[in-house]
């Protein structure tokens, strides 16, 4: 019995151990293909044209859709459907679409729509894929047919209401799904949102643990899961659910970044590197990872260090108001005050409507002798509404 147990965990060892890597490299493809590298995608993976993860085969079949070869992505997907049914068939339906045969294209989103790998109503007709047939009457009546249950329709509704803060009409629609279907998952998960956006916290969590006991691989859970500990302030937590993605095989660089930045409130100052190291070796030109390394190098004492980041981010995006903020900071911290003065400057020029800067900028020429100048932006600030101002201005600019 032992030794079948050991069997049966040296397996299970290796899946995961698989999926992560796996993932990474799904990760890494997927960067490419973001930044309009897809050749690049179809090199790295056909390194592993002999693996049985049709995940590889669906992120190759996208990568050379990206690149234009249509004849390759449909063997590819084909080859996923043939590892796991139903897996390539959003992905042939695409390529029919692209070449303008309607038929073939909803043959497989029919069979798309009937698999474990179906997408939403949502986004189907939202793919621009479909642009070529989406005005053929066969597309109009392929619609006229309800193919999504009630819980399928109304949880995207749900989601859309809640992201524009329309809670009202978000809570109707979760009135309805407890009134039909009160024990589903879709039900109790779209209850979990409601309860994430009325800061109910507890009540949340306390739902999401036991939708991800029974799905412990489902990333909408596991992300709402995250999000859902970090407003309770609990980083560690997120953390360790971030890394459950990770090891799960999850191909969002994003989750890198979100993992830092729950390292940087834990104080794991080197795994937040590492993982932004890693995140920035797939997506260099990041503004908001550039910026996060920055703040971690700042907060640890490093400001040199720092202040490249910040530099490095303004020869990217020179154009961004925030970009010079950032590094104004540094040069605050470090009492550079007229390197932090025409940083703050630049920030103005570009978003002049920034009452903290003009506080900031305040200060610092205040700091260098400026009171003349120093007052004009104390006022600009309170103005703007930064209450902090007041005291500035009575202490230094009232006589």
């Amino acid at each position: 019995m032992k030794k079948f147990f050991a069997i049966v965990s040296f397996f299970a060892l290796s899946f995961i151990v698989s999926a992560q890597d796996n993932g990474e490299l799904l990760m890494r493809a997927k960067a490419m293909i973001d930044q309009g590298k897809p050749a690049g995608a179809v090199s790295l993976l056909s390194e592993l044209t002999t693996s049985t993860d049709s995940r590889i085969w669906i992120m190759l079949a996208e990568a050379r859709e990206a690149a234009g070869d249509y004849h390759g992505a449909q063997d590819d997907y084909n080859k996923a459907n043939t590892l796991d049914q139903g897996s390539g068939d959003y992905g042939l339906s695409k390529i029919s679409a692209l070449k303008g045969d309607v038929k073939n294209s909803l043959a497989h989103l029919e069979e798309n729509i009937r698999s474990q790998f179906r997408r939403s109503e949502k986004e189907i007709k939202l793919d621009p894929a479909f642009s070529v047939i989406e005005n053929t009457p066969e597309w109009r009546s392929f619609w006229k047919t309800e193919r999504y249950s009630f819980l399928d329709r109304k949880l995207p509704e749900m989601e859309y209401y809640l992201s524009t803060n329309n809670r009202e009409e978000a809570m109707k629609i979760l009135d309805d799904m407890r009134s039909q279907y009160p024990g589903e998952d879709k039900t109790m998960y779209a209850t979990a949102l409601a309860d994430n956006s009325l800061q109910k916290y507890s009540e949340a969590l306390s739902i999401l643990s036991k939708l991800v006991s029974a799905d412990k691989s489902n990333e909408k859970y596991l992300m709402l899961m995250a999000s859902v500990q970090l407003a309770q302030g609990n980083p560690a937590g997120a953390s360790d659910t971030y890394t459950t993605l990770l090891n799960s095989g999850a191909t969002d660089g994003s989750l890198l970044m979100k993992r830092a930045e729950c390292y940087r409130k834990t104080g794991e100052t080197d795994k937040a590197i590492k993982d932004l190291d890693k995140f920035l070796s797939m997506y260099p030109d990041n503004r908001d990872a550039i910026s996060l390394s920055g703040k971690i190098m700042s907060e640890t004492g490093d400001n040199l260090k720092a202040i490249d980041y910040y530099s490095k981010n303004l020869k990217l995006h020179p154009n961004d108001p925030q970009c010079y903020i950032d590094r104004a900071g540094s040069y605050f911290i470090a009492r550079s005050w007229d390197y932090a003065i025409k940083d703050y400057a630049m920030a103005l020029d570009l978003k002049p409507e920034s009452a903290d800067t003009w506080l900031n900028k305040g200060i610092s020429l205040l700091n260098s002798g400026n009171t003349q100048d120093a007052c004009h932006d104390f006022r600009r600030a309170l103005a703007l509404g930064n209450k902090k101002a007041a005291s500035y201005i009575s202490n230094n600019c009232i006589k």
